[in-house]
């Protein structure tokens, strides 16, 4: 599902075709064809093409409470520059914070036959933390990320990495990461240990990732390996290792990463799907790396006062900074009704919701300067959505009860509207 803003592009993009058709053939050819495909899926990858580079769509427009307003460009190389090398960067500055954000990258391939390349890059940017990054997780193309623009609590990070990624096969892709990074907490945070305050620290980390798919269907094409079905259950894993004094490294710990995701029905029809998430963080792991469950709320007074837009796959009545895990367990169930058919054009759907999240935290005195709960008791909110209302418009209505449930009836209410587009 990709934003309204697309359209946009979408819009100059067939004009392009246009007049490129115009001018070269009265009569499409199957060059044509492959052609208009190759730019179209590239734009719904979050790429617009050119002729040997490709301009990141990501980087064009966003924000959050700590920049404000963070715009810029990026983009990487493409085949027709060089199928063995590539290069990327990026450059974005937020109009709050005042400052420049950047990436330099680049890339070898070491097989065609495995999809393998060594990549090099230099990072200075903002993360949120709290938030679990899986390095093989598929490129997500947002225009619009709801849950970015409430968050305010990110660090900074000046990193350093060197990554191997390899197809083992169609169904299983792997990545390695080494990296060396300068944490710096924008806010008032200090980690405790041993009788030393660290306000700002150093991290050399090791990261192994594992995303499977063994239900999915794919198949090779002019445009590559294409997956043709997707199938469920989908697998992901990953295993992240700090280093005590390698290349700096002020703290040790061990994380484990686990995530599936289940789909049974049909998208046309009645069908549900399911999401569980699970991480634990052992050792001496700063705040900056421990978990959060991925709130969406924002802490006013009225119910209105919150109605912003609800997230994918976040809890919405779970104000932000409220709440962080060194363990951590997440389920969420979405149940998706059969459309209803108004009329061709006009077909809101409702969507039913339960959420579930358990965690716990050990050394929760470790962590000064910042006041937060746990999750140890077992947090739960229900509600439902009504999408594509109107131009992709629709509304979120969620409460919050059980262990959490707040004294004040209003704020275990969240309502928000939420927005979806599928072309």
């Amino acid at each position: 599902m990709l934003k309204r803003s697309i359209y946009l592009l979408f819009l100059l993009c067939a004009s392009y075709l246009s007049s490129q058709s115009r001018a070269e053939q009265p009569i499409p050819t199957l060059k044509d064809t492959l052609n208009k495909h190759r730019i179209l899926k590239s734009i719904g990858m979050g790429y617009f093409p050119t002729k040997y580079f490709n301009f990141d769509l990501r980087y064009l427009i966003k924000y959050n409470q700590y920049e404000g307003v963070r715009t810029g460009i990026g983009g990487v190389t493409n085949n027709d520059f060089s199928e063995k090398f590539r290069m990327n960067s990026y450059v974005v500055y937020g109009f709050r914070d005042n400052r420049f954000k950047y990436s330099i990258g680049g890339g070898m391939r070491l097989s065609e036959d495995t999809n393998t390349w060594l990549n090099l890059a230099y990072t200075d940017d903002l993360q949120e933390t709290g938030s679990t990054k899986y390095i093989t997780d598929d490129r997500v193309f947002q225009f619009f990320e709801p849950r970015l623009l409430n968050i305010d609590l990110f660090h900074k990070h000046i990193t350093t990495s060197l990554t191997l990624e390899h197809q083992i096969s169609d169904h299983l892709l792997s990545k390695l990461d080494f990296a060396v990074s300068d944490i710096d907490p924008t806010y008032d945070y200090a980690y405790v240990l041993d009788g030393k305050s660290y306000s700002t620290f150093n991290l050399t980390t090791g990261i192994l990732g594992f995303q499977w798919s063994p239900f999915s269907k794919f198949k090779e094409t002019i445009l590559g390996t294409q997956e043709i079905k997707s199938g469920f259950p989908k697998f992901s894993f990953q295993y992240t290792k700090s280093l005590h004094d390698v290349l700096n490294g002020d703290f040790n710990f061990t994380k484990l990463d686990f995530r599936t995701i289940y789909e049974l029905g049909n998208e046309n029809s009645h069908f549900a799907q399911m999401i569980l998430v699970s991480g634990i963080a052992i050792g001496d792991t700063p705040l900056t790396h421990l978990y959060h469950a991925y709130p969406n709320n924002i802490r006013k007074a009225q119910v209105l006062q919150r109605f912003s837009v609800a997230g994918l796959n976040s809890f919405e009545t779970m104000y932000f900074n409220e709440f962080f895990s060194d363990k951590s367990f997440t389920f969420q169930l979405k149940y998706f009704i059969k459309p209803f058919h108004v009329t061709d054009r006009f077909r809101p759907q409702l969507v039913l919701i339960t959420r579930y999240a358990l965690g716990d935290m050990d050394h929760q005195e470790r962590h000064q300067g910042i006041t937060f709960d746990t999750l140890n008791y077992g947090y739960t909110e229900s509600g439902f959505e009504i999408n594509k209302l109107f131009y992709g418009f629709g509304l979120s209505f969620t409460y919050r009860y059980g262990a959490y449930y707040l004294p004040n009836f209003s704020d275990n209410i969240a309502f928000k509207f939420t927005f979806n587009v599928t072309l």
